[in-house]
Formats: structure tokens, sequence, C-alpha cells
């Protein structure tokens, strides 16, 4: 294995490293072309964490990154049931379905979705006007809760397929012999699942869990996409695009490096109880 960690620890070692030496500099425009750097220490850091707009980006993204990891393991979760309870045509249906939305490039997919929601021909603002509603014109975007709630809608709907095929693969270990029995000591559908099958694939569960909380927290396409449409950044950003906005942006890019490590930290924080839960009970095992 040692080759192969190598070659990993070279292609994440040498951005990280220049990540951290940035970030205790001062890089701008002038930087880029050709004046040397100034060290400023720990200047960006200081100035980071003492600016009020970041701490919103950091709890907008935060907010954003837990309510679409949850909504996303419980709908998958939902479906993954799903596919154990229906019959094999049903499944197979379901499941190309799911690997057709997981497998279409995100720009495409994008390019759907904000088809959907335009404010001039949006199909969901006719279906609603349809309903009885005045949404005729409605711009979604404009306004930062309807924004992260199409935002939302859209991430969810990418990360659903992973969850769904994880915990499905996992539930397909479950013992029958032990559901049906459970089932003969009257124990309903709901208690055998918190119970049994849920603890039973608890290790999936952590990993499955752990991968949706890093890749929510970091999600910068969407976001973008959505942004360059009909928004106004400064009240969408999240840490991806907050990150983006500082570097390519302003050119800034000792405090994009700044803001980069501390995400960076920020996502060690919050996976580390998985991590250590994961660790000790693969040391148990």
């Amino acid at each position: 294995m040692i080759p192969a960690v190598l070659v990993l620890a070279a292609a994440l070692g040498y951005p990280l490293t220049w990540q951290v030496i940035t970030s205790l500099q001062e890089f701008g425009l002038a930087q880029q072309f050709g004046q040397p750097p100034e060290f400023v220490g720990l200047q960006n850091y200081i100035q980071l964490l003492t600016d009020s707009y970041t701490w919103a980006v950091v709890a907008r993204s935060l907010i954003f990154c837990l309510v679409c990891a949850g909504a996303t393991m419980a709908v998958g979760i939902a479906l993954a049931l799903l596919m154990k309870r229906v019959t094999k045509v049903i499944r197979n249906i379901l499941q190309i379905a799911l690997l057709l939305a997981w497998a279409m490039p995100v720009v495409a997919a994008m390019t759907v979705w904000i088809w959907l929601f335009d404010w001039r021909r949006s199909i969901v603002n006719w279906l609603l006007t349809q309903a009885g509603l005045d949404f005729q014109g409605y711009n979604w975007l404009a306004a930062p809760l309807t924004f992260y709630l199409v935002a939302a809608i859209i991430v969810i709907w990418m990360s659903v397929p992973f969850v769904a095929f994880s915990v499905y693969a996992g539930l397909t270990q479950v013992s029958d012999e032990v559901v049906e029995a459970a089932q003969l000591d009257g124990a309903t559908g709901w208690q055998r699942l918190i119970h049994i099958m849920l603890p039973m694939i608890r290790p999936v569960l952590a990993i499955v869990m752990l991968l949706q909380v890093i890749w929510d927290l970091r999600v910068f396409t969407q976001i973008r996409i959505l942004q360059d449409v009909g928004s106004v950044p400064s009240e969408t950003n999240l840490l991806g695009t907050y990150i983006h906005q500082l570097g390519t942006g302003s050119g800034d890019f000792g405090m994009s490096s700044a803001v980069s490590i501390f995400m960076l930290v920020l996502t060690l924080s919050i996976s580390w109880f998985y991590v250590r839960r994961m660790i000790r009970e693969d040391g148990a095992a």
C-alpha cells in the first residue's frame, strides 16, 4: 500500500501545504503578476474571525448542511425500505430511475431545475397557479429563503440515490429470520425498523451520514449556478461560494486560503464524532 499512500499524500499534501502557506500571506493580484507575497502571520485568520459576515456565511452553511443531510438520509432510507418491499420489476424501475438521477451531470441537471423554477416560464409556478395559488411570475431565487429552498431540493435530489443504494445494500444483509421473529413476537413495523433493522446497519448509516455532512457543507456548483441565474450573492453565499468570491472574484487569495483552512477545520470538527465512533466500533469488532 506504500506506493498508493505516497501518491495520495503528494496529491493532497501539496495543495494543502500551499493553502496553509498562502493563508499566512497577503496574496492578491500584485502577487499574481510577480510581486513577492508579504508574510502577515495570523492576520488573515484574525480578520476572518472578527468579520461578522464570515460568521453569517458559516451559520448559513451549517444550517443548510444539516437540513440537507438530514432530509437526504430520511428520504434515502425510505426509498431503501420501499425497494425491500416492492416486487422485482418495480424495484428495478426504481433503481434505474435513481441511477439516472445520480449519473446525470450537475450542469445538465441544473439546466433542467432552473427551467422548472424560472420566474418567466416556470412549470412549478404554473402548477401552483393552477392549484389556486398566486405564483404567476414568482421569482424563487430573488429571496434568500426560497433560494435556499430550491437549492436544498436540488442538492437532496442529487444525493438521495447514493444514500438509497447504500442503505438498501445494508438492508439486504439483515437476516429475514430475525425480522420475522420480531414480527411474530408482536413488534410493529416501526419497532422492527427502529430497534432491529437500523441498529444492524449502523456502520453503513454512520459512514453515509458522515459523507453527506462533508458533501453538503462544501456544496458549491449548485449554489454558484443558481446565483448566476438571479440572486444577490452576498445574501446567498455559503462557504464554497464565499471562498470562490474571495479568491477568483476579488483576487484576495490569502483570505480565500484562510477561509479554506477554516472550512477544513470546521469539517473535521463536525465529522470527528462520527469518525471516532466508527473507529471505536471497528476496534470492538
